[in-house]
């Protein structure tokens, strides 16, 4: 499917040959834009190399060029020469429109194959909150060894009738704990994140980490690992080891000082989270709204009223 044809008031309907006064208009308009780039000394082209390399790496994970071409926007013929390195430098808006593509399950035939990075994570997370592996396997229609191949990283890929799969069933339980403690033995001993720790518009994307904390990546993060008993990461790791390298030239009075200063900074923040957040939905206010007047995400925010549940909670536990 190649692109469709332009419409009048489009400079690309100028460039066929078409005279009406809107396309002499677009035409008009663009050129001055461009005059007044070249004079302030900009270009619109930029090097196509990460385009390309996102086209590689589509490519690679199983879309085809012409699901990339309708994701971004562009002709089937313009991401083929991406992909085969043939343009040295490309038009900025189409280079965004290429790093930005991200091609839909449901555009996708479902033998296509594609990372499994989505569907491992989500049935690992099922089973951080006790939803065992077969039961995930007989909803997905699939077979336990198969599913259990799959997590463990011995498929890197997988067919998009799986990954959809996977999607339907994370979205039907991700909000309800399960009753195997074999599978939270497991997620616990593998650090496995539960479905609060994972933001749905990142689970797919390899580069994304979990937020099991809401401030991963930093010292206070390390400390709400290890005051709330929650599995640690590898990103508050180095945050922590970090911190200490940064003290290391403090007397040991005072290095004894900062750490517990950096200790109490997380010792409360979690149930303080949870507390607030209550209040305000009590008021009325959505998940959203709450999480974003605490400073936090949504998830974050889910995290922790989990975590620290309301004395009524608690007795009807």
């Amino acid at each position: 499917m190649g692109r469709p044809l332009p419409k009048h008031g489009e400079r690309r309907c100028y460039l066929r040959g078409c005279r009406r006064p809107e396309c002499l208009q677009a035409h008009y308009r663009y050129m001055s834009r461009y005059r007044l780039d070249r004079e302030r000394g900009g270009t619109r082209r930029t090097p196509s190399g990460p385009a390309a390399q996102r086209v590689h790496d589509l490519c690679a994970t199983g879309w085809t060029v012409s699901q990339i071409a309708v994701a971004a926007g562009c002709a089937e013929r313009t991401v083929g020469n991406l992909r085969e390195r043939r343009y040295k430098t490309i038009q900025k808006d189409l280079a965004d429109r290429i790093l930005k593509a991200q091609p839909t399950l449901a555009t996708v035939p479902g033998t296509t194959k594609i990372s499994a990075v989505g569907t491992v994570r989500r049935v690992q997370a099922l089973m951080a909150i006790g939803h065992s592996l077969l039961g995930i396997a007989d909803a997905m229609g699939m077979a336990r060894t198969a599913l259990s191949n799959t997590i463990c990283g011995r498929h890197p890929t997988v067919e998009v009738d799986t990954a959809r799969s996977a999607q339907r069933v994370y979205l039907d339980w991700a909000g309800r704990p399960g009753t195997s403690r074999r599978s939270i033995n497991r997620a616990t001993a593998r650090g496995w994140a539960p479905p609060a720790a994972w933001d749905d518009e990142t689970i797919d994307d390899p580069t994304a980490a979990p937020e099991w904390t809401g401030c991963c990546g930093t010292d206070r993060g390390w400390w709400m690992h290890s005051l709330q008993h929650i599995p640690g990461c590898e990103r508050c790791d180095a945050a922590h080891e970090q911190w200490k390298a940064d003290h290391r030239g403090l007397e040991r009075r005072e290095f004894q000082a900062a750490l517990m200063k950096s200790r109490a900074s997380a010792s409360s923040r979690g149930s303080d989270i949870a507390e607030d957040g209550r209040e305000l939905m009590r008021l009325g206010h959505s998940y959203d709204t709450a999480a974003e007047r605490l400073g936090v995400t949504r998830n974050h925010l889910q995290q922790e009223l989990i975590r620290h549940p309301a004395v009524d909670e608690e007795m009807a536990a």
